[in-house]
């Protein structure tokens, strides 16, 4: 209860009103009073004052009347006596996700909610979960929706218990104030819910003074859009564009919004404005009323209290059964309908807020009590036709109509018994849907759609859904009231397929096209809705044999009525073969016939019904029914698709194409294709064969070709006359092979979907989905498939992409049937491909068989004798013999595999009644027929037979040819004998062996001599090289060394010296660099070049993108460098917060080239819709002309710099440069720039005179020059195209990675080269850390390609720089390291990214060697000892920042303390002390291990810097040590001029480092970082991955089921979106959540991912199963989930509804599509392979 200021107040009014006489007109008294004030006043109040004054003033007063006492205490006492309800009854919201059990739900339309089904049986139970339209509600609780398990833990009673409805648990009293109270207001609600304009307010609730106060309230309807609106408010009512945007949300929302108060007058003018600028972009105005402000007041509280009826009734069953009884109860006035109904009469004209306020009443009344239920229904049932009228000539979705509850009623199986015995509610569907479609009807009471209203229509379809309801649970138990309202509907059903049977006819075209395409699709879209109700319908008559033989009689009298395409010629003889048979000629060629014959279908599907349940033998007089007449429609429309197949009907035009494919798919070929076939069989079985073979002849205008009287040289008539022939002989194949129909061969529906499967895994292996796509649904959207598909199929895993495939399993290929009545055209070659393939490679013959099928019932047996009559015979001889005459215009080869699959059929069928009878027994003669007939000619099928056998022609056919001719003795053999001997199982391998098996051995023999002779060469060449190699042992040692020694290294030195020592990257030792030659071919011109720094530049194609994947701080991206701090991009923080990634795809260019294809791009470009969409031509961006990879630069290539290294002179400057002297010379230098700088005067430093003459080496102190005495040498020169390309580089990464406009002079262009090229390499080794592989040599090209040109791009920088930039940069970053040279701003040793200040100092130091005027470089030993001091300077800071952030030291072991062990003690005492801190007393063993372990990812990230930079090879070890091997550490520590021992470094610079480590941990940050008072990083940092996501995909549906949108109170459709970066949950693509971005709004995951991943996402949608990929505001793409199901494939938007398991493989391919930077690469390609003419509004999901 809320909380009141005055509750005695309410409960006095609430006992005056216990003592009134007349307590309707005191309550409507008191609203009269109260309402006005509340609600819709001038200046209106906010939603909270609004919501205390209703509760104090209004509801509470009426709570304290229900409960007659303070209803806090009432509610108290009815909580001990009440039970919870063991119905759930939780109504769905669009979009919330669902869950049905395939195992126990009686029908698909019984759901749980997500809480139900988590706590249910079901859940282990096979079960699918699809998202809600919105409107029904959880079964759970209802013993009707389930087999088993119909309550979850929450609502089990624990007991099995039905619904209580026979007493109540309120008081007499409570009860009684219930009703009345009910009464009064549920009227007061009614009138204001269906009130119109032009109503007065009735007398009670009439003002006293009558203000002009009026509101123009605008309507939602289907047929505005958002911006028609928007626009007609601006135009109409005067408000902002910012106003009628609020107004259109809530008016779509809500269902109406007032958007003007004022004067009655006034009102009338908006509405006339509104209405005419409407219909100005509409045909249709806006729908507006205007209403006084008290009918505003009172329908705002009917819709309050809409709400406090559901919270009342939700209190106790007694309040529920109360509400009930009053909205049914009849009215007073007898013609009035009751509450309940008057609302759903005026549904369709209420508003959407009104609709939803009674469906919501109506779910937690009525359909909570099962009597209840029972009389809703009725009532329901009663004004059912009026609902649906006025629901198809509404223009609302059926979610918020109130006929979407008919599935709430209909679909209760005792229910749907009640309404069709009480109600007949069969008779009122149908009825309702003959009414609705009364328009289409023609002159002959056919339907005929021209012409029809495709929505309108659309609508209608829902009504067949309630017929489906309905029939869905057929009767266990049948009563006589039942039977007869059953087959009374039954009759009014048949009433309206007579309007379908033959309707739509068509006539062949001749001569001209046909003008204008005649309308097809709704005829078929009717019988697609039908497909289900008359299976159901079957089922139903299946279930009694009396109503069996009822209806079959009755659709047998419906049909006979039926005169569509009637004879209209006399009766002929027709002769053949000495036969004659008595027929109406009729030609489909030139009459008209319909393709629609539902009656004959159900005729057909009812006759092999009575049959299958013996129910025949109770029909009267069975030789009455006349089954060659009845044929005679289904075989018409066989004829007509085999014309049509035949291209006789091409003038016809696409339209009857469309209707005989859907004729024969397996959306209604059940009811229509198959039920034909069936029906030709049923004639079969009646009729004497040969005269239903010449009727099939007659009906195929065939008769007189077969009867050689009619011949033609035509050739379109001789190829018309083939294509008819083999649809023909394929009709006698499924007439005669068809069997897999309970009823008319002993087999179950399970026999019939294996064989389908089989089939359809003939054709090629196929997905799960593919599989039930292809396989026809029952009413409950079930195929079968999973009880058959272990036994017949093999299941295939997918890998990290594709889905699982099915493979048919071997054995059973034996039921392959090439001519399977279900394949398509294309199905049928693809089937008999992929066999003749799969056999040929078994080495077996090609021959595709008839398979064995299974015999007939006994009342189809006769159909067997087609194959061994007179006329049969005759027709294959004729075929035959024409092919034998080897007349190609007279034959086809498809023609002849029909015939040769006829003769099969035959001879299996009689070899199969040989072996299961003796031969005086079997009347099936067709092997003596065709041994004899013809044979005196020459001419006996047997006889053609062995003479097509050596048609070159026919090669293809010849196993087949040769395997009938072995039938043909197998079956002598079995007659000539009186039982058989010949095993049914030789069908080819006996009588084959003498030429057959010969050829395979010889095959054989030469492929083994083949593959012998292979091998000998193969030896002998292996010989030879072995041979070679040993012979030119030192050749093969020494090629490494002299390719790529330089320098004074003399010949004598060891190759041990070689590989050993001088694969150190820098100092005194450091090894030499491969002088390379590289040539490489541009991709555009195809044109060589070798890569020279003077020659025309060549440039790789590259990605500049800001990125977060290292980050420490996910979410806390902070501004860019221009905070006056100067931090960065000089120096990156250490939780490399935003990095700057540049990426290449690896392919090279002339530049020229590549400014050519971007200048055509850019032209081309513009010319394309989509183009916008995948490049960004005004950021530079273009996809790689090779890979369509996204680039937005361009990469110079610069070679390695050849230099020759002096060992000797290196060891004697090595002598006198010490750390110190280093340190000195550089402070010197240093400052020496700023004075020339500060005043450019050699002069202000002291002069270069007194201590430029102490000596190269001595020890005096250094001055300005002193760094050049160690050796100088000129820069290097770069050609005008590469030092272009230098700036075109830098400026983008400038660009892109500080969000700025391109300025090529800015002074941090050179930061930013430096640190894209740190980051990249930082990501690099965090991929290979990821995958545990080798530092080196597990790169792919295109990585190491990309990342040496990046180094060398980042190190030339400083020459296209100004120097004194280049200086000032290297005097802040060496200010780090050496305290003396840093400035107030300068961080400490905690606050930087030490890898990115290596990269800065290294490439930048050779800045310091510039003179004015002359342009100088170090010297390779120079280079060489200032690469080793500032790497040893750094790698110190780093050691001391790892042990100043540590908190977690592994175990000390047990063994020795080492010499590391010792440094690493000492060094962290010397720490301690420096801190003023007291660490705990650690093991020197502990602190060596943490250490090395937090900083091996640094020296990692170095080695592979150097390589790059130096090009010296690095020690074999890191090519084939992974991450976690033992030695990796000695071989970084030697390849970087580091001692094993980390910790001797400080030994080693002792005098040098200690100063520095005092300073270095006297910061003043240092000290707030240990007191706790700053956050730190702890190293190795943490290695970054996408979140971890829970197995069961329910779980996720779980968490956003319950995700409450941070910014929405209001309970509508949401789309929750988890980012895999961070695991936020967002609400997307709501407008809830909009934000502003750079001044434009975004969505939540735009926003989101600006934030988190420097405007790169990944995100999941959990209720569309999807990942969505964004790289920017205006681009991203969707992308597969990594959950599959038990089938291995993906389900976007939940389609399927199969459960999902996280797949790993497909996760960790998402984890390295985002740790490598190519989300941008995979947008790019998805959208250049999708075209779309407009763009999705990626910035607003």
């Amino acid at each position: 209860m809320a909380n009141r200021e005055k509750p005695s107040e309410g409960l006095q009014l609430s006992q005056e009103w216990l003592g009134a006489a007349d307590l309707r007109a005191e309550l409507l008294q008191h609203l009269k009073d109260q309402v006005p004030q509340i609600f819709c006043l001038k200046k209106e109040l906010s939603p909270e004052e609004e919501e205390e004054l209703t509760l104090r003033r209004l509801l509470h007063p009426l709570e304290g009347f229900l409960f007659g006492e303070d209803p806090q205490a009432a509610l108290e006492k009815l909580k001990h006596g009440s039970s919870s309800s063991q119905l759930c009854g939780r109504v769905f919201k669009e979009g919330e996700t669902v869950y049905s059990c395939r195992d126990c739900a009686i029908d698909p339309t019984c759901v749980l909610c997500m809480d139900c089904f988590q706590d249910s049986v079901h859940k282990s139970h096979r079960y699918k979960m699809h998202a809600s339209s919105g409107g029904g509600f959880c079964d759970c609780g209802d013993v009707e929706a389930w087999k088993i398990g119909p309550y979850c833990s929450k609502h089990d009673p624990g007991a099995a218990a039905a619904m209580v409805t026979n007493e109540s648990v309120l008081e007499p009293e409570l009860y009684e104030r219930a009703e009345k109270l009910f009464r009064v207001l549920l009227r007061y609600v009614t009138d204001f819910l269906v009130w119109d304009e032009n109503l007065d307010l009735s007398a009670e609730l009439q003002p006293q003074v009558k203000d002009n106060a009026y509101y123009c309230v605008l309507y939602n309807d289907e047929h505005h859009s958002y911006d028609h609106v928007i626009y007609t408010l601006q135009r109409s009512v005067n408000c902002n564009q910012a106003e009628a945007q609020t107004h259109t949300t809530l008016i779509d929302k809500e269902g109406r919004r007032a958007v003007k108060r004022g004067t009655l007058r006034s009102c009338q003018q908006a509405k006339e404005l509104i209405r005419s600028n409407s219909e100005h972009i509409s045909l249709q105005p806006l729908r507006v009323e205007i209403l006084h402000a008290t009918v505003m007041a009172h329908q705002t509280f009917a819709l309050r209290l809409g709400s406090w009826f559901q919270k009342i009734i939700g209190y106790s069953v007694g309040f529920r059964q109360a509400f009930c009884q009053v909205a049914l109860e009849a009215s007073t006035d007898g013609d009035r309908p009751c509450l309940i109904s008057t609302l759903m009469l005026h549904d369709a004209r209420m508003y959407k807020g009104a609709r939803k306020i009674v469906h919501e009443l109506i779910f937690c009344s009525m359909l909570m009590d099962s009597e209840f239920k029972r009389l809703f229904a009725i009532e329901f049932t009663k004004y059912y036709k009026q609902l649906q009228k006025d629901f198809i000539n509404d223009d609302h979705e059926r979610s918020i109509s109130i006929t979407a509850l008919s599935v709430q009623i209909f679909t209760v199986p005792t229910l749907a018994r009640q309404l069709i015995e009480e109600c007949n509610v069969i008779k009122v569907i149908v009825d309702t849907v003959l009414e609705m479609l009364r328009e289409h009807l023609d002159e002959s009471n056919r339907f005929l759609f021209l012409g029809y209203n495709s929505d309108k229509f659309s609508r209608i379809h829902v009504i067949f859904q309630d017929l489906r309801y309905i029939l869905i649970s057929k009767p266990s138990v049948w009563t006589e009231e039942l039977r007869g309202q059953f087959l009374e509907g039954f009759r009014i059903f048949l009433g309206f397929l007579k309007c379908m049977q033959g309707m739509e006819e068509v006539k062949r075209q001749l001569g001209q096209h046909i003008a204008v395409e005649p309308e097809w699709e709704a005829g078929f879209t009717l019988q697609i809705q039908l497909r289900h109700i008359l299976a159901m319908f079957q089922d139903w008559c299946s279930s009694d044999d009396e109503i069996m033989l009822q209806a079959f009689k009755e659709c047998h009298a419906a049909l006979i009525e039926c005169n569509n395409q009637p004879f209209h010629k006399e009766a002929t003889d027709f002769y053949m073969c000495k036969h004659i048979l008595r027929a109406r000629p009729y030609k489909v060629s030139q009459e008209p016939v319909s393709i629609h014959l539902p009656i004959s279908r159900l005729l057909a599907g009812l006759y092999v019904l009575l049959w299958k349940t013996g129910a025949i033998e109770r029909l009267d007089n069975p030789e009455r029914y006349d089954f060659v007449q009845l044929a005679e429609h289904p075989l018409r429309c066989v004829v007509l698709a085999a014309q049509v197949t035949a291209e006789m009907w091409r003038r016809n035009g696409l339209s009857l194409v469309s209707q005989v494919y859907y004729y024969q798919d397996v959306k209604c070929r059940d009811e229509m294709f198959d039920k034909d076939i069936i029906m030709l069989q049923i004639a079969a079985s009646k009729m004497d064969p040969n005269h239903f073979l010449m009727l099939i002849l007659l009906r195929f205008e065939l008769f007189d070709y077969f009867n050689g009287s009619c011949v033609s040289k035509n050739q379109d008539e001789l190829t018309q006359w083939n294509r008819l022939t083999e649809e023909m002989l394929f009709l006698l194949i499924a007439v005669f092979g068809e069997r897999y129909v309970p009823g008319i061969s002993q087999v179950t529906k399970e026999d019939v979907t294996m064989r389908e499967v089989i089939h359809l895994l003939c054709i090629e292996p196929m997905a799960h989905s593919t599989l039930v796509k292809s396989l026809p649904e029952n009413e409950n959207h079930e195929t079968g498939l999973e009880a058959v598909i272990t036994k017949v199929a093999t299941f295939r895993k997918p890998g990290v992409s594709g889905h699982g495939l099915y493979e048919v399993k071997k054995e059973r290929l034996v039921d392959f049937n090439p001519f399977f009545y279900h394949y398509s055209r294309s199905q049928r070659s693809k089937a008999e491909e992929s066999q003749k393939k799969r056999r040929s490679q078994e080495s077996n013959d090609k021959a595709l068989r008839p398979p064995v099928p299974p015999p007939f019932s006994p009342s189809f047996s006769r159909i067997v004798h087609l194959l061994c009559c007179d006329v049969v015979v005759h027709i294959l001889r004729h075929v035959l013999q024409r092919a034998a005459e080897d007349r190609p215009t007279h034959w086809t080869e498809a023609m002849i595999q029909r015939a040769l699959h006829l003769i099969g059929q035959a001879l299996v069928e009689e070899r199969t009644q040989l072996e299961n009878s003796s031969v005086e027994d079997v009347a099936f003669d067709f092997s003596l027929k065709a041994r004899a007939v013809g044979s005196e000619h020459g001419k006996s099928l047997y006889l053609l037979l062995s003479k097509i056998k050596a048609l070159p022609s026919l090669e293809a056919q010849k196993d087949l040819v040769k395997w009938l001719l072995q039938m043909f003795e197998i079956v002598k053999c079995l007659r000539e004998k009186s039982s058989p001997t010949v095993s049914v199982s030789m069908d080819t391998t006996k009588p084959e062996e003498n030429t057959q098996d010969k050829e395979k051995a010889e095959r054989k023999r030469k492929a083994e001599a083949a593959k012998l002779h292979r091998q000998k060469i193969m030896a002998q060449m292996s010989a030879m090289q072995k041979n070679f190699i040993e012979s030119n042992k030192m050749l093969y040692d020494n090629m490494p060394e002299t390719g790529t020694q330089e320098g004074p290294v003399t010949s004598s030195e060891s190759c041990a010296m070689e590989q050993g020592e001088l694969c150190i990257a820098f100092g005194p030792l450091r090894g030499p660099t491969p002088a390379e030659r590289e040539v490489l071919t541009c991709i555009l011109c195809q044109e060589e070049q070798e890569v020279l720094p003077l020659a025309p530049a060549m440039v790789l194609t590259a990605c500049v993108q800001r990125s977060t994947v290292l980050t420490q701080c996910r979410g806390r991206i902070p501004a860019n460098g221009a905070d006056g701090t100067g931090t960065y991009p000089l120096f990156m923080p250490p939780d490399l917060a935003v990095g700057t990634h540049t990426g290449s795809c690896g392919h090279v260019m002339h530049a020229t080239c590549w400014q050519k294809y971007f200048e055509a791009v850019q032209n081309t470009t513009r010319n394309r819709l989509h183009a916008e969409l995948i490049v960004d031509l005004e950021n530079g961006e273009y996809l790689c002309p090779l890979c369509k990879s996204l680039c937005n630069t361009v990469v110079p290539l610069i070679p390695l710099e050849p230099l020759t290294f002096n060992y000797e002179n290196a060891e004697i400057v090595g002598q006198h440069l010490t750390l110190s002297r280093w340190i000195q010379v550089l402070n010197a230098r240093i400052k020496g720039l700023k004075s020339v700088m500060q005043d450019n005067d050699f002069n202000a430093d002291g002069g270069s005179g007194s201590s430029g003459t102490t000596g190269l080496f001595g020890d005096g102190q250094p001055d300005f020059r002193s760094i050049l005495a160690y050796g100088v040498q000129e820069p290097r020169k770069f050609s005008d195209g590469i030092a272009e390309m230098l700036v075109v580089c830098a400026t983008t990464v400038h660009r892109v990675g500080l969000k700025t406009a391109p300025n090529e002079l800015c002074p941090r262009v050179p930061l930013m080269a430096w640190n894209t090229c740190a980051f990249t390499i930082q990501a690099i080794e965090n991929i290979l850390q990821e995958d545990n592989k080798p530092l080196f040599g597990s790169l792919q090209n295109r990585q190491i390609a990309g990342l040496k040109a990046i180094v060398q791009f980042a190190a030339s920088q400083r020459l296209k720089s100004s120097q004194g930039v280049i200086q000032r940069h290297f005097a802040d970053m060496i200010g780090v390291l050496l305290p003396g040279l840093s400035r107030k701003n300068t961080p400490s040793v905690l606050d930087v990214d030490f890898f990115h200040l290596l990269v800065g100092l290294v490439l930048s130091v050779p800045s310091l060697y510039q003179e004015e005027g002359i342009d100088l470089q170090p010297s390779a030993v120079s280079s060489a000892f200032n690469n080793m001091y500032i790497f040893h300077l750094v790698t110190m800071a780093h050691i001391l920042q790892v042990l100043l952030t540590s908190t977690d030291f592994p175990a000390a072991g047990d063994g020795e303390e080492t010499e590391e062990a010792r440094s690493a003690a000492e060094l962290y005492s010397t720490v301690s002390q420096h801190t003023g801190r007291r660490f705990p007393d650690l093991s020197g063993d502990s602190l060596a291990q943490r250490v090395k372990a937090g900083i091996e990812p640094f020296l990692r990230c170095a080695a592979l810097f150097f390589n790059c930079l130096t090009g010296v090879h690095p020690p074999e070890e890191l090519f084939s040590a992974s991450v976690t091997s033992p030695g990796q550490m000695e071989a970084l520590c030697s390849y970087l001029a580091l001692p094993f021992n980390i910790f001797q470094l400080f030994q080693d610079y002792r005098d040098a480092v200690f100063p520095l480590l005092q300073r270095w941990c006297g910061s003043p940050a240092i000290t707030k970082a240990l007191h706790g008072k700053a956050q730190t990083i702890r190293y190795p940092r943490r290695r970054n991955r996408l979140i971890d996501l829970p197995e069961d995909y329910s779980a996720l549906l779980n968490k956003a089921s319950h995700f409450q949108c941070p910014k929405s109170a209001i309970d509508e459709r949401k789309h929750p979106t988890l980012c895999l970066v961070c695991g936020a949950m967002l609400c997307s693509q709501s407008s809830c959540c909009l934000s502003q971005l750079d001044g434009e709004d975004v969505g939540a995951c735009t926003a989101h991912a600006a934030t988190c991943g420097a405007g790169v996402g990944m995100f999941l949608r959990i209720r569309e199963c999807e990942i969505v990929l964004m790289a920017s505001k205006t681009r991203g793409s969707t992308y597969p989930a990594p959950y599959l199901d038990d089938y291995g494939e993906t389900d976007p938007h939940l389609g399927r509804g199969n459960p999902l398991h996280l797949c790993p493989e497909r996760y960790r391919k998402l984890n390295q599509l985002w740790q490598q930077h190519c989300i941008l690469e995979e947008i790019a390609r998805s959208l250049e392979v999708v075209n779309v003419m407009f763009a999705f509004e990626w910035q607003l999901v």
